[in-house]
């Protein structure tokens, strides 16, 4: 039996392009369309893997708002699939934006068919290794992870892995910003670790963890003699990151002074160690993380404006856990059985009230508070099965329910629990969490809408 061809949706309006995209792509079951709303209905008929969006439509075509409600809707429904969009209208700030919502890659108008060839195949080639990768991480029992290192199921950060993905290859300056916890240093080594600065030095540095009176020798070096105590000639660390990249922790935290002097060094690549003379020029690229309110700073004249945006060439936004979807289960899972290993106990897993109390935690320190109540939890449990008590959370259950909420109401959270569980065990796959769920693709599809749920 011959194997089926990968589909390929071209959504696009000039019937004479159609006609001449049409029969361009003969390693893929090509599908044709030319409005936003015949688009969904073809996604979620024929799941393409990869989709080529014109984002000029009718009913004005001089205008992008109908694409872009288009990459929106493919990127809730099927966020896996790889969007490559046109736009001859603004085409670069059309296309970053889009690269910015989701799309996996852009070309501009007049089309040329080989080249666009040549980036349909390179989507479809990392949409199969994407999908073969779940599918032996589903097959082996791994843990799922991205860039490596982060454990994650949810699509929140996968849409932050595929950034980083796309920028790490760059040599420009990335700024992470989240709330303590949420694994900012792990992704700053993602993004060392998927440069060609890989096999240099990854040297991370708190920057609110060090005296101010300090952080200049740590950051740039000393001389012997620069001052009481140095007694020998030390390297700072953005000299030790020659060839690799420097991660500033907390970077909000760097002192007006200071700031000057980081920003000299982006602005001339060269360095002068603390009591020295002699300019050194150094190649590290910087990676920065702050919890803090940076424009904020700026406007009361404590962080400075130029420093600011040599820094943030690149601004990604890191979740919160309770932003990630059924990733505090998941990584609950990963803790215990870590710790459990480590220790030689032998805790097998969670109770279900455990599992309900983790599920349903505002988690409000992170991924930082999810590990430190599942390691002591492993310690302090007296059975297989770790239990609410052992977590020290609040037990969630029928005791527990709001009883003024209405059945419809009561219905609606339940529904909504569920589905996003079903989501998360499933990797997104629509399919699957229909199974899941018992129920058919277009009910599924029917409440993912009515709940406002991405995938």
């Amino acid at each position: 039996m011959a194997q089926s061809k990968p589909k390929l949706l071209i959504v696009e309006d000039d019937e004479g392009l159609q006609a001449q995209l049409k029969w361009a792509y003969e390693d893929f079951d090509v599908v044709i369309v030319g409005t936003r709303e015949a688009a969904i209905d073809a996604l979620r008929t024929e799941e393409p893997a990869v989709v080529t969006l014109d984002l000029g439509l009718p009913p004005d075509p001089d205008d992008t708002s109908e694409g872009f409600a288009v990459l929106e809707a493919i990127m809730a429904l099927k966020p896996d699939t790889k969007v490559i969009v046109a736009s001859g209208h603004g085409a670069r700030e059309s296309a970053l934006r889009a690269v910015d919502r989701g799309a996996y890659d852009f070309y501009q108008k007049p089309v040329d068919i080989d080249t666009l060839g040549l980036i349909v195949q390179r989507a479809y080639r990392l949409y199969q290794l994407e999908t073969e990768n779940r599918r032996l991480a589903q097959q082996v029992g791994q843990d799922r992870t991205v860039l490596g290192a982060m454990v994650t199921a949810a699509p929140e950060m996968a849409k932050v892995a595929r950034t980083i993905e796309r920028v790490a290859p760059t040599n420009v300056s990335v700024m992470l910003l989240g709330a303590s916890g949420t694994g900012k240093e792990l992704l700053a080594r993602g993004v060392h670790d998927c440069s060609e600065r890989r096999h240099g030095a990854f040297v991370a540095i708190n920057c609110a963890a060090i005296p101010e009176t300090l952080l200049e020798s740590e950051l740039f070096g000393h001389e012997k003699g620069a001052f009481t105590g140095a007694v020998k000639t030390t390297e700072g660390k953005i000299e030790l990151a020659h060839g690799g990249t420097l991660f500033l922790d907390e970077v909000g935290d760097i002192p007006l002074p200071l700031q000057v002097k980081l920003l000299r060094f982006l602005q001339e690549r060269n360095i002068e160690r603390l009591g020295g003379r002699k300019t050194i020029p150094v190649d590290t690229r910087i990676v920065c993380a702050t919890h803090q309110n940076l424009e904020g700073m700026i406007s009361d004249g404590t962080f400075r404006e130029d420093l600011f945006y040599r820094l943030a060439e690149m601004v990604i936004k890191v979740p919160t856990l309770a932003e990630r979807t059924g990733d505090a289960i998941l990584l609950a899972k990963y803790f215990l059985a870590r710790f459990a290993d480590e220790m030689n106990l032998k805790v097998k897993g969670f109770a279900p009230d455990a599992l309900a109390a983790i599920d349903n935690w505002s988690w409000p320190g992170n991924v930082r508070e999810l590990e430190n109540r599942v390691k002591r939890a492993v310690i302090m449990a007296d059975a297989k099965l770790v239990s609410v008590e052992d977590l020290d959370l609040e037990q969630v259950g029928d005791d527990g329910a709001d009883i003024t909420l209405n059945i419809k109401a009561a219905r609606e959270q339940a529904d909504r629990r569920l589905i996003r569980q079903a989501l998360a065990r499933s990797e997104g796959n629509i399919s699957n969490t229909a199974k899941l769920l018992g129920i058919s693709r277009p009910t599924l599809y029917d409440l993912l809408k009515q709940y406002d749920l991405q995938t």
